[in-house]
């Protein structure tokens, strides 16, 4: 590859050597052949007046000495001029090999001193606990960056080489200006358009600068409001953070938009055909997906659960381990990550059980039924619930268990305890304690916990 860097111009200078070589000889050409013609016009001339007088021939030959000497020195003028040029011309290439290979040395310096730096200060770059690029790939990278910025310039010195020496030779010298022309149409373009563009960027600065200065003023007052040092009646301080990322949004969103007009061609109709395509986009596919983000917004006012509460979804119970802006997801009692979305939380009925443990509420009811014969008094069967129900650790001594009779069947009655408890994580663990020490509780008392059945038979 540097071969050829090195290669190019001297290719170049080869051909336009060949050129003008052409050009001069021809030049060189039609000066002999005119030389011949007046030669022959004087001789003829001079034969002609041969018969008149022996001085005219003599004035002749001067004459034509003196053309023949002014011819002479017209090609040596215009044969040290090409040399000139040739000179110039090789000159520039030198000055491009030696810029080149200086470019290729100076990039392989900085390559080494690249490496031995970011072996020592790199870090890998982490979003969170993800790696995106670790020090190895950091290092590659910047050997890369420096690779394609050496045959950039190598490149850049090139063009604008070959167009200075096209320039040095009248045959060449017409192509030299269209190849500048390439080269500074474009640039001088580009100069104009950032210069006309300053306003514009003024412009988006301080829209940008003014969003900037909103944001942080939400942000102080949303964590003002989170710390409890602001209090706002009828606005919870869980509410101030999903607030604050709805608000943020809005920002993002209106300042796109007063950003949108002094973008560069943001009047063409290729950004009017992309802002058709992302909204025919947007709308064809995103019908679910706006749903469960309108129902999230509206679960986080509505305030059903929070994450870490104990929760019942249809037949699913657990606890609530992520709330997002589409779904919510719930560990069960078995370790088992249940994932709903937010709209169909929304259409059905939610059970939370941490709902009765605050707000200065007794706690969560704990409750099972058994049924007992009439022979045993009802007073002994209260008591034994009561007693199975204060033996467990996680239950309340106030206020205190109690018992309802909630049925009185043909053959037995209906007995419910009634417990309150404020760890609603550990209701498996008292419902399996309860249904224990009620089992113990009756056959310390030899009381069989039987119901008794009666049934007809006919017979036949």
């Amino acid at each position: 590859m540097k071969k050829i860097f090195y290669l190019l111009p001297l290719i170049f200078i080869f051909f336009l050597t060949e050129l003008s070589g052409q050009e001069t000889g021809s030049l060189s050409v039609e000066s002999a052949n005119a030389e011949s013609a007046d030669t022959g016009a004087v001789d003829t001339a001079a034969s002609a007046a041969a018969g008149d007088a022996a001085d005219a021939d003599e004035t002749i030959q001067e004459e034509l000495k003196d053309a023949s000497d002014i011819i002479a020195g017209a090609i040596n003028e215009q044969n040290f001029r090409f040399l000139i040029r040739v000179g110039i011309a090789l000159g520039i290439s030198i000055l491009q090999i030696l810029f080149i290979w200086l470019t290729w040395k100076f990039a392989g310096f900085a390559a080494k001193k690249l490496q031995t730096y970011g072996k020592a200060h790199f870090r890998p770059i982490k979003f969170k606990k993800i790696v995106l690029m670790d020090v190895g790939h950091m290092l590659g990278l910047s050997v890369k960056i420096v690779t394609v910025l050496k045959l950039v310039l190598s490149l850049i010195q090139l063009v604008i080489t070959i167009p200075l020496v096209f320039h040095q030779f009248e045959a060449t010298r017409n192509l030299s200006e269209k190849l500048f022309s390439y080269i500074l149409t474009p640039l001088k373009q580009f100069v104009f358009g950032v210069i006309n563009y300053i306003p514009n960027l003024f412009a988006i600065a301080i829209i940008i600068i003014i969003a900037r200065y909103i944001m942080r003023t939400i942000k102080f007052f949303t964590n003002q409001i989170e710390r409890k040092k602001l209090v706002i009646p009828g606005f919870y301080a869980d509410w101030a953070r999903p607030t604050f990322n709805i608000l943020r949004m809005l920002i993002f969103a209106f300042t796109i938009a007063f950003i949108y007009p002094y973008l560069p061609n943001s009047d063409s109709d290729i950004f009017k055909g992309i802002s058709v395509l992302v909204g025919v986009i947007f709308s064809l596919g995103s019908s679910s997906v706006i749903s469960n983000l309108i129902a999230g917004i509206v679960m986080t006012y509505m305030r059903p659960f929070r994450v870490g509460d104990r929760i019942k979804i249809n037949d699913i119970t657990g606890f609530v381990v992520e709330r997002g802006p589409m779904s919510t997801r719930v560990r069960t009692h078995k370790n088992e990550f249940v994932s709903f979305p937010n709209q169909m939380i929304l259409n059905t009925s939610v059970t939370n059980y941490n709902s009765s443990i605050v707000d200065n509420f007794d706690g969560y009811i704990v409750n099972t039924k058994i049924t007992m014969g009439y022979d045993i008094p009802w007073h002994i069967v209260h008591e034994i619930l009561i007693n199975a129900a204060l033996k467990i650790e996680y239950t309340e001594k106030t206020p205190a268990p109690f018992v309802n009779q909630t049925k009185l069947d043909d053959f037995y009655c209906w007995y419910e305890i009634n417990a309150y408890t404020k760890n609603v994580s550990m209701l498996p663990t008292i419902y399996s304690e309860l249904h224990r020490n009620i089992q113990d509780g009756f056959a310390a008392a030899n009381i069989s916990m039987y119901a008794p059945h009666y049934q007809v038979r006919l017979n036949s």
